[in-house]
């Protein structure tokens, strides 16, 4: 049975018992404690804790899921891998103990013919946790497993919760017996080899305290509704349906593997190492397709770095495998393919996905020779200072600079036979992601416990939004925190976040920043609001300071925004909106929203593209939008379902979650996208929009930063004036500037050029004077001397050579020459042919004088360079080359 059938058969066997079938969610975790979803009831997550009253009382869904704590493992087993399907049916106070196991049975053991999975009853084994007499007696009494076939286990494996205060339960999970084969009988309690888990059945009925570990946490007692939580891998059934050893070899990995061995000549199951390589090759990109299909970006940091650590590692295995050509294209062609009937909008995408991939595997190919230049300089500077470790910040530096993956460095450093400060690594990387989290968090919550604000939308429900329609308006405080904590009030000079229970300030969102004003009680209190956001879905929290008086919860309040800078936001949002569609129209649907930012007269929009945008398109693009607004075209918004939003063509933006209704924001006849913000009545209003220019922000994105209404205006008097005093600089036209200031630049080029040229002939000069001044040592000729500070590198480097060229009739020579630039001591050493069969080598020498330097350096045997820190040591080092020389000669 095909993934994709298995797939069907679960959503229709729910659907038809009474389960609203839910679309797979982003892999994007709509979680701030989350960088990708990992789990099939993570979507269900704030129904669970009780932050948002579900909408049905029964669902089924398939979930996309990536996991990667143990991406080294990826490959080196048949057991561990980053993408998965989870599917999973929910109860939501309806169906308890009973219902799942009967469902579950039901659905595995029923013939295939029938619409089941058709399971063989007398292979399927049960755990049920050592405490759960309820669970066993449903298993053995009402559903028949004989109990011989059912196994208690401890908190481990059969417990559950979300490792915080709240929902927990115990576990029964469904295993199936491969037979011997693959080990010795006894149930899953002795071999989870043999036999396999496929379904795990979580029985929410307590709720748990704080704790550490899976099972040193108190039991508070039951929750008011019991839920159920059911998860099974897809995968795991796949293997078991097409009778197959692993994962691996099931179908919509199996093709991969098969593209790579075309690609490679190199076949699957000859020798463990290959196989290891074909198998991250055919995880990796698969992974990467599903996370770039929902809208995952290469990067340095976040879910873009798990993108770009798995697609270099899948590169990289294709190069181990012997590829030496672009591979990329054919590997995710191969996965659209397997996966497009399950995701048919892998392949409705196709284009914007191979661009983003291809450009990665473009761009790593690159850092390959980059970053393998800093690896060299970095692996010799630790020799040099006689170490065996290549540093956790060197390793960082490689990471976060040029993209490499750990294992990466720690295979290139092992070649030179050196390990790698791991520990330090990991450290670096935690600190930068853990700065990344708090302050995400920080923004979000001001640091407040999270219970307060769910508190407060249990008590007062959602905050009501009118600011479509006002701008101010009356409204009750139905929640107050004075620095992060619930309070009955605050007084004057309190730094407050505040609940109101109608609202027309906009929290921070879809690229929006929030509203700013004023909130007057008619005490006479005033709160000075400066950021509005939503910590928890609907509740929108005002975050400012009293101003004046005490603020009250309960009081009648009444909530004003700043108009002007909410119409100058309005107008860099629609113009936003304006922009993404005359890029599409100039590059194509690839130009898909990867992020944006609206602020009053100003705003920055991220977009994919492979390559930078040339200026004569952007032009284009600019002039398009403007014409746009000449057109005085209506803009106007619609609530309707998602589905007659799709079918309209209005554009989502990818990794962004969606409703069942949402919000259509319409331009004319000229755009059409999913927005939750404001916008102008007319494109008029917005005057007129400036681009000032695009750049490079990752792998595959680009940012273009623009200026609306008056702020591009100035904008534009301000370039004005400056060109109007060019004019006077260099006499001439407005259009001619370019060519004349061209000439001036060039003039000025060749001066330097000129200056160079003297430059040079002058430091050369010095050659035969310092061939004259050769020492013999041990029938060694060693020149050594200090040339004027400020020389270059470079031309420090042509003199050596030059030297050391002068030194004829075949004697062993040895030049060694110092000098001083912007403070720090430079060395270049240079030896002939007769020197290094003395043993005399520059690299060596050159370690030498930059140790007593203060520095380090290397090369190679017949040139080196180094340096240091400390100029008055260059006697010392000249000295220490000398000692060297009579050591070796």
């Amino acid at each position: 049975m095909e993934s994709a059938e298995i797939r069907r058969r679960w959503l229709s066997f729910f659907e038809e018992r009474g389960h609203t079938v839910v679309p797979s969610a982003s892999l994007i975790a709509d979680d701030p404690t989350l960088l990708l979803v990992p789990a099939g009831m993570v979507p269900f997550k704030p129904y669970f804790l009780g932050e948002v009253k579900p909408p049905f009382s029964r669902a089924s869904s398939v979930q996309k899921c990536v996991r990667t704590p143990d991406i080294e493992e990826v490959g080196k087993t048949t057991r561990h891998g980053t993408f998965f399907q989870m599917c999973g049916n929910f109860s939501f106070g309806d169906y308890f103990k009973e219902g799942a196991i009967k469902l579950a049975w039901e659905l595995l053991t029923t013939p295939v013919e029938h619409g089941g999975y058709g399971l063989e009853p007398e292979k399927l084994w049960i755990t049920v946790y050592e405490q759960d007499d309820e669970a066993e007696r449903i298993w053995r009494d009402v559903v028949g497993v004989p109990a011989e076939r059912i196994q208690r286990l401890g908190m481990g494996p059969n417990f559950w919760s979300m490792g915080v205060p709240g929902p927990c339960g115990p576990c029964s999970e469904i295993n199936y017996d491969r037979g011997p084969e693959f080990g010795v009988e006894g149930g899953p309690a002795v071999n989870d080899e043999r036999y396999v888990e496929i379904w795990n059945l979580v029985f929410m009925q307590y709720e748990r305290g704080e704790g550490s570990g899976k099972d040193d946490f108190p039991i508070l007692g039951d929750l008011p509704a019991k839920n159920i939580d059911t998860g099974l891998g897809l995968e795991r059934l796949a293997m078991i349906l097409q009778g197959v050893q692993n994962m691996y070899e099931t179908d919509t990995l199996k093709v991969v593997i098969d593209k790579a061995t075309e690609l490679t000549g190199v076949r699957y199951g000859a020798n463990h190492e290959s196989d290891v390589s074909l198998r991250v090759v055919a995880d990796h990109m698969r992974t990467s397709v599903m996370l770039i299909g929902d809208g995952v970006t290469p990067g340095n940091e976040g879910r873009g770095y798990v993108l770009r650590r798995i697609m270099r590692r899948a590169v990289r295995n294709m190069r181990l495998l012997g590829a030496t050509g672009p591979v990329v294209q054919d590997l995710v062609d191969t996965v659209i393919a397997t996966m497009g009937e399950q995701y048919p909008e892998l392949v409705t995408d196709r284009k914007r996905i191979e661009t983003v991939a291809l450009a990665e595997e473009a761009a790593f190919l690159k850092a390959l020779r980059g970053g393998t230049n800093i690896l060299d300089t970095a692996v010799t500077e630790t020799k040099a200072s006689g170490g065996s470790v290549l540093s956790g910040d060197k390793a960082f530096l490689l990471h976060d600079t040029w993209g490499f993956p750990i294992d990466l460095t720690l295979e290139m450093a092992a070649e030179q036979g050196l390990s790698v400060d791991e520990d330090g690594f990991r450290r670096l990387m935690k600190e930068q992601r853990d700065r990344a989290k708090a302050d995400a968090k920080a923004k979000k919550t001001g640091h407040a416990d999270m219970t307060a604000y769910r508190e407060i939308a249990d008590t007062s429900g959602a905050t009501q939004f009118t600011g479509y329609t006002s701008t101010e308006g009356e409204s009750t405080v139905v929640g107050l925190l004075v620095n992060g904590v619930s309070s009955p009030a605050a007084s004057e000079g309190d730094e407050v976040e505040v609940v109101l229970d109608r609202t027309p300030f906009y929290a921070e969102g879809g690229g929006q920043i929030a509203d700013q004003g004023r909130i007057k009680l008619h005490s006479g209190a005033v709160i000075d609001v400066r950021d509005v956001q939503q910590p928890v879905p609907g509740v929108s929290v005002h975050k400012g300071s009293v101003q004046v008086g005490e603020v009250t919860v309960g009081a009648t309040a009444y909530a004003a925004i700043d108009v002007r800078r909410r119409r100058a936001i309005a107008r860099a949002h629609s113009a936003t909106h304006l922009t993404h569609q005359a890029l599409r129209d100039a590059l194509g649907p690839t130009a898909a929203q990867a992020g944006s930012e609206n602020q009053p007269g100003r705003f920055r929009f991220d977009f994919g593209s492979p390559n930078a945008v040339p200026g004569t398109v952007l032009t284009d693009v600019e002039q398009r939008i403007n014409e746009v607004l000449s057109h005085e075209l209506e803009v106007h918004a619609e609530v309707m379902p998602i589905d007659e939003a799709k079918r309209q063509g209005a554009i989502a933006e990818f990794g962004e979650k969606y409703g069942e209704q949402v919000r259509v924001v319409t331009i004319g006849d000229f755009s059409k996208e999913l927005c939750g913000g404001t916008h102008v009545r007319n494109t008029a209003q917005l005057g007129l929009v400036k681009l000032l220019g695009e750049s490079s922000i990752g792998s595959g994105v680009r940012r273009i930063e623009a200026l609306v209404g008056v702020d591009a205006y100035n904008f534009l008097a301000k370039e004005h004036t400056v060109v109007a005093q060019l004019q006077e600089l260099v006499k001439g036209r407005p259009e001619e500037l370019p060519e004349k200031i061209s000439s001036m630049l060039g003039k000025l080029k060749d001066a330097e050029k000129e200056i160079e040229k003297f430059r040079a002939e002058k430091v050369l000069q010095a050659a035969a004077g310092l061939v004259d001044s050769a020492r013999d040592i041990r029938g060694v000729a060693l020149v050594t001397g200090q040339v004027p500070d400020g020389t270059t590198a470079d031309d420090l480097r042509k003199l050596v050579l030059d030297v050391r060229g002068r030194i004829s009739g075949g004697r062993p020579a040895v030049v060694t020459l110092f000098t001083t630039v912007n403070g720090k001591p430079l060395t270049v050493i240079a030896t002939n042919e007769a020197a290094r069969e003395r043993g005399l080598k520059a690299g060596e020498l050159v370690r030498t004088a930059a140790k007593t330097l203060g520095g380090g350096g290397g090369g190679k045997p017949d040139v080196a360079q180094g340096g240091g820190q400390n100029p008055e040591a260059v006697g010392e080092a000249i000295a220490a080359v000398e000692r060297l020389v009579v050591e070796t000669a």
